[in-house]
């Protein structure tokens, strides 16, 4: 298909299929784009847990990205799980040395069953090797705090994350209040001079698995299709809230959205 984007994932893949390089793939397809992987890792998880991680060696994941930019034309690049130090750097000095233009940096920690995806002196190699080549950082409020070491309960502590999150180099921030306690599923960009505020409609509703992986994909295809920040984060905003609200209660956890709700209505 002639003028086809093409967007890659660089991420973790989930066996389960709710989140990681899958939750990706669907939501970069259900987006009008042609998704593409880069795996990092490989989890044994399901919608009630994270059972064991295996970490690819970065000789294979390096060499995937390679393969990608040597035959594709990226549009856009998401970043997802990145479970080491030694990870990320490699990935970063591969999105350097392809000049990304559009990369989205989804950075994953925690598993909704609380599994640790990304080592602790791992946080720092974000925060200095990746971040600064983001044009969008995408940090739920958990993520926010541990990249900023401050609790965040309120809109004004947000505000404050999302500026010292763009203080390490990132062109954008946006933080993902879909936890925020006073302003449930309210999202806060920062550009650096302006915040833009995006209210959500809170859906009550366990089947959560997988939201940041696929908000951050559809932002990614939103840019690839040649979108604006602000109306790129509309479009996926108003995707995922859909994808929540007609979320999948298979599994006995928290279940996935439906990446495809509009082909099932």
């Amino acid at each position: 298909m002639a003028g086809l984007k093409q967007v890659l994932t660089i991420a973790g893949s989930d066996s389960g299929g709710g989140a990681g390089i899958q939750a990706d793939l669907k939501a970069m397809s259900a987006n009008g784009v042609f998704g593409m992987s880069a795996i990092t890792a490989i989890t044994a998880q399901n919608t009630r847990a994270v059972t064991a991680a295996y970490d690819l060696p970065t000789s294979l994941i390096e060499a995937q990205i390679d393969a990608i930019f040597e035959d594709f034309e990226v549009s856009a690049v998401k970043t997802g799980m990145l479970s080491s130090s030694d990870i990320v750097r490699v990935v970063a000095r591969k999105l350097a040395f392809y000049a990304v233009e559009n990369l989205v940096v989804d950075p994953v920690m925690i598993s909704k069953s609380g599994y640790d995806l990304l080592q602790a002196d791992a946080i720092e190699s974000v925060k200095r090797d990746l971040i600064p080549l983001a044009r969008l950082v995408t940090p739920n409020l958990p993520e926010a705090e541990r990249l900023t070491g401050q609790p965040i309960r309120t809109t004004e502590e947000a505000k404050a994350a999302a500026r010292a999150i763009h203080g390490l180099g990132a062109s954008s921030v946006l933080i993902n209040g879909g936890h925020r306690l006073d302003e449930r599923a309210t999202d806060i960009l920062f550009d650096g001079s302006r915040f833009t505020i995006f209210p959500g409609e809170y859906i009550a509703t366990s089947n959560t698995h997988g939201t940041g992986c696929t908000y951050a994909s559809a932002i990614a295809a939103q840019l690839a299709l040649g979108a604006s920040l602000v109306d790129a984060i509309g479009a996926a905003k108003s995707y995922i809230t859909e994808a929540i609200r007609h979320s999948l209660a298979i599994g006995h956890g928290h279940g996935p959205t439906d990446h495809f709700f509009a082909m099932r209505r």
